[in-house]
């Protein structure tokens, strides 16, 4: 039986924003009346999700009718960026596929630039053939929905909206955030982590890991070079980001409509949020901050190293299950790190500190 915690939610604007900036401008009736629309949309998609995440591996290729693996071809990104036309219909009219010269439409060139740094960054170094390991071409919609704040990882599909402007930007100008979700499809078909409690956290916190590897990667940033946040262009404001893995509870401080960001960084200040599927989008600074204090005590690229010590993790069905919490995952790092880099005992030894200053042992 389908249960509704395991699709919920999973997109780039947590459910703490959304319910701050209701209570924000809860007297302005047309404000409030398009967030609730918002809402609306992102609980159809969510449920699309939800149906897909629980099918078998088959069940799922059969599923799939626009983003199935080009035949007899071969390995090599495929890409389709459609758009919207600012309407909610799926995929839209076709503006750039594979191979096609740049458009007009920067958020068109966006989503297909980043598709591509998140395609070669999983096969360079993982040998990964797509989203789904086996060819799927990766489908992007844009101008989605009516000044639609988010982006969202459907379980078939990439969309982004364009944001209203005032609070939030495009969807598309950070390469992290178009990593960020399409990771959520890498972890559908790895894990496929429950969304819900740490497990959900789990799901998240590999998002933005391999959404910040992604941008480091393109920017040729070590992890002593990078910024360590996640959308700073997408929250309007030079000294404003969605998330940070380095303060996790400093990507945005005295924003005149959000406030100050809630997220924890370590066991002590872990939430158990019903509104967010037991605290999803919030806990994840935690074990966010576990990578970044892995990384940056190992040094050099990101990717290198604490990079495939979480990949392989992540993609250990025994030792990471569908409902894994923090620890599981802890460990699983730990035994990889050994195995990976057996030569190199400091590279198990910065994951395992890593993980016990977030109070996770």
């Amino acid at each position: 039986m389908c249960q509704y915690h395991y699709s919920r939610i999973q997109c780039i604007i947590p459910p703490y924003m959304q319910s701050r900036l209701l209570s924000y401008r809860d007297r302005e009736l047309q404000f409030f009346r398009s967030r609730v629309s918002q809402l609306s949309l992102d609980e159809q998609i969510r449920a699309k999700r939800k149906v897909f995440t629980q099918l078998s591996k088959a069940g799922q290729k059969a599923f799939i009718t626009k983003a199935k693996a080009v035949e007899a071809a071969a390995v090599g990104v495929y890409r389709e960026v459609y758009t919207a036309n600012h309407t909610e219909s799926l995929p839209g009219t076709l503006v750039r596929g594979e191979g096609a010269p740049a458009v007009e439409d920067s958020d068109v060139n966006n989503v297909y630039d980043a598709a591509g740094a998140t395609w070669d960054f999983y096969h360079a170094l993982f040998g990964r053939n797509s989203i789904d390991d086996d060819g799927m071409k990766i489908i992007q919609t844009v101008h989605y929905g009516q000044s639609y704040a988010n982006a969202f990882w459907d379980g078939e599909q990439m969309i982004y909206g364009d944001g209203d402007q005032e609070i939030f930007g495009s969807f598309t100008t950070d390469p992290d955030i178009i990593g960020h979700e399409l990771t959520h499809g890498v972890v559908q078909y790895e894990s496929n982590l429950i969304y819900q409690g740490q497990s959900g956290a789990l799901n998240e916190s590999l998002a933005d890991v391999f959404g910040i590897m992604i941008k480091q990667r393109i920017l040729n940033q070590t992890a002593a070079n990078s910024d360590w946040l996640i959308g700073e262009n997408v929250l309007l404001g030079d000294q404003y980001a969605l998330r940070s893995l380095k303060a996790p509870g400093t990507a945005y401080q005295n924003h005149p409509q959000l406030g100050d960001d809630p997220q924890p960084d370590h066991m002590d200040g872990y939430t158990d949020d019903p509104y967010d599927n037991g605290g999803v989008h919030l806990n994840s600074g935690i074990t966010n901050h576990a990578f970044y204090l892995a990384a940056t005590k190992i040094g050099g690229y990101a990717w290198e190293r604490t990079g495939k010590v979480w990949y392989a993790a992540m993609c250990d069905k025994e030792m990471v299950t569908q409902n894994a919490d923090f620890a599981a995952f802890a460990n699983a790092t730990k035994v990889h790190a050994e195995k990976l880099f057996a030569g190199e005992p400091t590279v198990g030894q910065a994951v395992a500190e890593a993980w016990a200053a977030v109070g996770i042992n």
